[in-house]
């Protein structure tokens, strides 16, 4: 293995960002929502779901310990890569981040989005802000592939699954596993992923794979065959447009009614415990839970879970491997589909703006946007 990411001179971790005091919460949301005319008024009441916590969220912590993490991981396996790391919609913003790349003579950047799944919010609007980010900058940025199919993310949803399971004692065997990430418009999640499409999209398609490779492998070391399904949280859109459900709340009053007697929520749509997770599952639907008469308990996120790591940093190397234009093993979960390195130009569209261009897709020259079993780089 070599010692270094070559062709690649830095790393950089690419997330959402979010507040880190209540002065930060309105200007955050602002940027957020930019260009979507949402009322200010709807903003503020959105921003009191921070002020839960201290008017900040923990993502950004949350990336510092994963970059902690990762360097601990890569300086144990020999490679002293530099590590940056840039928000899409809080400081570090990421065009600084770019800016500061380029300043410091990296050329050639490999970027880890903390998000693991194809779809418009979740990969090409990352790549849209990454495409402004380095415009006029003499440096190319590519990404590793969609990584949610990784075995390494899987176990870390598995251990994590386990151990909610474990808190709720004897209760635990008849707990309906209840997988969750963030809803999306239908059209939006129809249209996720490269052509040809199933009449879901790679979005739910991929969510579904790994809901069942963890049910599967929680089942098989419990010896109990759990039902599982997949909930939607989050929903933000105007009450005409259609997104994907059922609600996660709704769900549980509804499971509650039909005899369940327990739930564990596992959020596999999140890498981390974010806003999403603290607010929508540990308050909102433990809440829920509470008042339907409904033992539940919420499983961790992959975070900082030392496979998890690994499975970071492999996939690190193997698209470093696959850029100097060596062979590489590409693991991937039983039944699940192999993430890609560049994006075809239809895959997860921007419907609001088709033009509006983005990094690491098929059209750069060098790149292929097939999938990530047989680039040509």
């Amino acid at each position: 293995m070599h010692a270094s990411l070559d062709p690649y001179d830095a790393v950089l971790l690419v997330s959402f960002g979010g507040p880190e005091g209540p002065d930060d919460v309105l200007p955050f949301l602002e940027n957020v929502t930019r260009g979507r005319g949402i009322p200010r008024e709807r903003l503020a009441e959105v921003g009191k779901h921070y002020s839960l916590f201290g008017g900040r969220s923990p993502i950004n912590d949350q990336c510092r310990e994963l970059l902690a993490a990762l360097r601990g991981e890569l300086d144990r396996r020999g490679i002293a890569t530099p590590l940056y790391w840039g928000n899409r919609n809080w400081r570090p913003y990421l065009a600084d981040t770019v800016a500061e790349l380029a300043a410091a003579g990296h050329r050639r950047v490999l970027a880890l989005v903390t998000s693991a799944y194809p779809s418009y919010s979740s990969c090409r609007q990352y790549r849209e802000n990454l495409y402004d980010a380095a415009a006029g900058r003499p440096l190319r940025i590519d990404r590793i592939r969609h990584y949610a199919t990784h075995p390494g993310f899987v176990t870390a949803g598995v251990e994590a699954t386990l151990a909610a399971l474990a808190e709720l004692g004897d209760i635990g065997d008849r707990a309906r596993l209840i997988f969750v990430t963030h809803s999306v418009p239908t059209v939006m999640a129809e249209t996720a992923g490269p052509e040809p499409r199933t009449a879901t999209g790679a979005y739910v398609d991929w969510h579904a794979a790994v809901a069942r490779e963890v049910a599967r492998q929680v089942g098989s070391r419990r010896g109990i065959d759990y039902a599982h399904e997949l909930c939607y949280c989050s929903r933000s859109g105007p009450p005409q447009q259609r997104w994907l459900e059922p609600d996660v709340n709704e769900r549980l009053a509804e499971l509650a009614a039909a005899g369940v007697p327990a739930v564990v929520a596992v959020p596999i749509g999140f890498v981390s415990d974010h806003m999403e997770v603290i607010f929508d599952l540990d308050t909102e639907a433990a809440r829920t839970a509470v008042d339907n008469g409904l033992a539940f308990a919420r499983a961790a996120t992959a975070g900082t879970h030392p496979v998890f790591v690994r499975a970071l940093a492999d996939l690190l190397y193997e698209r470093s491997a696959v850029a100097r234009g060596e062979q590489t093993d590409t693991a991937v979960i039983t039944a699940g589909e192999l993430g890609w390195y560049a994006c075809e130009p239809g895959c997860c569209p921007n419907l609001r703006d088709p033009d509006r261009p983005a990094l690491c897709g098929a059209e750069h020259a060098g790149q292929s946007g097939n999938s990530g079993r047989s680039p040509v780089l």
